[in-house]
Formats: structure tokens, sequence, C-alpha cells
């Protein structure tokens, strides 16, 4: 069974956001509604990957009552990565593409209130932004301590290893110019987490300015951790495929 996709292939919208779902039939209905009541213009893709837990089905409930939600329904757990890179696809396939894209946590780790500051913060066309953890005033709440080793150590071997001045590599909350996307979309080829670097990595290659604003990142309340022992691994070796690639070209 391949992807099944549901909703207005000609919604016009300013920013589209994304998000990547797997069990997150408690979060998704509030999260949507609270989107919805921002002041911004938006249209939200929800890339669901056989939830068994029903998260596909609150969606179509809720299609019923907004008009700019859309739906993928993937046959099964297929990694973040490929999530973004197919929700990026998407949007760049509608009639009338966003001129922004947002990715973000369906968890409520990133609070969807700071949507419209992080689209704001996106003045130009010719740099993407990232809502981070590291910059003064951003922070991280709930964390154990070994998720905050995990999270420094990841983000310094990033920067040291690929020459990248941001505080703040791997954070999800972002905003993309469609400028961007359009001209990479077919270079990115994670499977998982390591899509936040690879991204950075292409818009320094294109000429992308990358900026952080501050974010306040919630350790999520309900359900367990998305990341996995496989997607680290995954995500140590992208570094170091990218940092040995590099050196040789």
């Amino acid at each position: 069974m391949g992807s099944q996709f549901s909703g207005n292939l000609e919604v016009n919208a300013r920013v589209g956001v994304i998000l990547p779902t797997y069990c997150e039939a408690p979060n998704i209905e509030k999260l949507i509604a609270e989107i919805e009541t921002l002041p911004l213009q938006t249209c939200i893709l929800v890339i669901d990957d056989s939830s068994p837990d029903g998260t596909a089905d609150k969606v179509k409930q809720l299609q019923k009552k907004y008009s700019n939600i859309l739906l993928l329904v993937r046959s099964q757990k297929l990694g973040l990565g490929t999530a973004i890179t197919d929700g990026f696809k998407t949007f760049l396939a509608l009639k009338y593409a966003p001129q922004f894209v947002v990715t973000m946590d369906a968890d409520y780790s990133h609070n969807p209130q700071d949507l419209p500051r992080l689209v704001a913060s996106l003045q130009h066309g010719d740099a993407l932004v990232i809502g981070s953890r590291y910059t003064a005033d951003g922070r991280t709440e709930g964390w154990t301590r070994g998720r905050k080793i995990i999270s420094r150590s990841a983000n310094a071997l990033a920067r040291a290893l690929l020459h990248l001045k941001l505080r703040d590599c791997t954070s999800g909350f972002r905003c993309f110019p469609t400028a961007f996307l359009k001209q990479t979309i077919n270079c990115f080829h994670s499977h998982t987490y390591e899509i936040q670097i690879e991204t950075v990595k292409h818009a320094k290659s294109k000429g992308f300015k990358v900026e952080e604003v501050p974010e306040l990142f919630v350790n999520r309340k309900k359900g367990k951790s998305k990341l996995s022992p496989v997607e680290i691994q995954s995500f140590l070796s992208y570094i170091f495929k990218t940092f040995v690639l590099g050196r040789n070209h």
C-alpha cells in the first residue's frame, strides 16, 4: 500500500507548516486548533506514518472544519528526514506554493505561539531561520542530564567538523524560504534527524544565510521520545561522511 493524500491542492497560503506525526493522537487536534487561531495565512500539512493510534483519522475529521489542512498518510514509519522532504515536495507542487515553509514537532516540544515570531524573523528570501535553544534567551525545559549531553555533543561535533557558525544545528523548529527549497529539493537524501544538518549544509553551499532566534524547547509531555539509537547512529554517520567527502573535494 502506497501513500494516500487528501486535501485541497489549490489552497492559497503564505506560510506552509509541516507536522510529521507518529502516534500524536493526544496532541494533534489541540495543536492544529492553536495554529488556526494565529495571525498567519497558513496551510497545515500533516505527514503521518500510519500511526496505529488513529492520528490520521483525527486529522481527517479536522479537514471537515478547516479547508487549509492537507494530509499525507505514508504506508509505514519512514523517518523524519523523508517526512520533511515529502512535505517540501508537496508544498512546491501546489498550484500556489507558500512563500515560507515551517517545520515543527507535533508533540508541543515547539510552542505554536512562537510561529509568528519565527516567520517574522525571516525578513528576506535569502535566509532560513532556526529556532535555537542555545542562543541568548533560548533554553530547554524538562530534559534529563543525558539528553542535554547528547544534544550539546551533537551540536559541538557538527560545528567543528562541518565548520558551521551556529549555536543550534539540530533544532527542528525552522522557517525556510520557498526560494531555497526550489533550488535544493533534489539535494536532500536524509532518512532521519540528519535532515537538520543537511538543510543547513545546502543553505551554506547555495549562498543562503542561516539565522537563529531564541526558542524554548519543552520536553514532550505525552508519549516517548522518538530519538532512537539507530537515529543517533545515522546522524553521526552523516556528519562524518560529509566531513570526509568535504576534505576530499
